[in-house]
């Protein structure tokens, strides 16, 4: 019987999932997608279970896709689909390890379905701030950088709506990856109640790569507070968001950065305003 179990890794394109999955798939204990004839690794192009195409996960457009948020609701949620995924993905991972890692942009719309085909699963979203994103995406799609950016937070509200639905999920920003590195490293491990381990990965800021400016919508900029960032690229605290059924593993994970009680009141109290509502 399979043993292993999937950490999925989420975020928007260009957000630093990439990076994040490198770092989090050098430990010995993770097994994760290497040398595939796909994009960046992506587990999405390795299975057969739900169609999915470059249309599908088009940057700049799938995560506002109704389409492409699949949830306990989805007819993907079903023993064929989850058999097919296993079978399909089985192959790109090693059986003797506790960890499976998957990454692949779509994740973020997809982690409620994977909840209920994979109940063990867990899951890390990385945030980065939504005016780089908009113009590290810039390149691939062509939109304004207010459209880009609206993209970004509505993407972001959907997280937010859909963690309270999660058993097990921990929410980071790239900032705080390459600003404090070592940090957010043993954090995300402690979540999968692993170990610190360094493989010597080096990070470079990629939002110094772009000039954006401090003149934004400000309903835009309200948003974007939310999560700890303001216009022209400035960030501020931020306390990762982290679920998990046990309370040693919250406290391990979030032991590292300062001052995340608010984070992990927060979502305790929309689980359960969403528990009162599903009664």
């Amino acid at each position: 019987m399979r043993r292993s179990r999937f950490v999925f890794v989420a975020g928007l394109h260009r957000t630093g999932t990439s990076i994040l999955s490198r770092i989090l798939g050098s430990h010995p204990s993770i097994s994760a997608i290497q040398d595939a004839p796909v994009p960046e690794n992506e587990g999405c192009y390795l299975q057969g279970a739900i169609p999915h195409t470059a249309r599908d996960g088009r940057p700049g457009h799938y995560a506002t896709d109704p389409a492409q948020h699949h949830t306990e609701s989805s007819r993907f949620n079903s023993l064929e689909t989850q058999q097919r995924l296993l079978s399909d993905w089985a192959g790109w991972f090693d059986g003797a390890k506790p960890w499976w890692l998957e990454k692949s942009p779509v994740n973020l719309t997809r982690m409620r379905l994977y909840q209920q085909l994979f109940p063990t699963a867990q899951f890390i979203v990385i945030l980065r701030h939504p005016q780089a994103t908009a113009a590290a995406l810039a390149k691939w799609v062509d939109a304004d950088p207010v459209t880009l950016v609206r993209y970004v937070l509505d993407a972001y509200d959907l997280v937010r709506t859909d963690l309270p639905f999660l058993h097990a999920a921990h929410v980071i920003r790239y900032e705080d990856l390459v600003a404090n590195p070592d940090q957010v490293r043993k954090s995300s491990f402690a979540f999968l109640l692993l170990d610190d381990f360094d493989a010597g990965i080096r990070l470079r800021d990629g939002n110094r790569d772009y000039d954006v400016s401090d003149l934004l919508d400000a309903k835009l900029a309200e948003r974007m507070d939310r999560w700890g960032y303001r216009p022209g690229g400035e960030t501020t605290q931020f306390d990762p968001i982290c679920a998990h059924p046990l309370r040693t593993v919250r406290e391990a994970t979030l032991s590292f950065p300062n001052s995340h009680e608010c984070a992990i009141s927060k979502l305790a109290s929309e689980k359960e305003q969403k528990a009162n509502i599903r009664q």
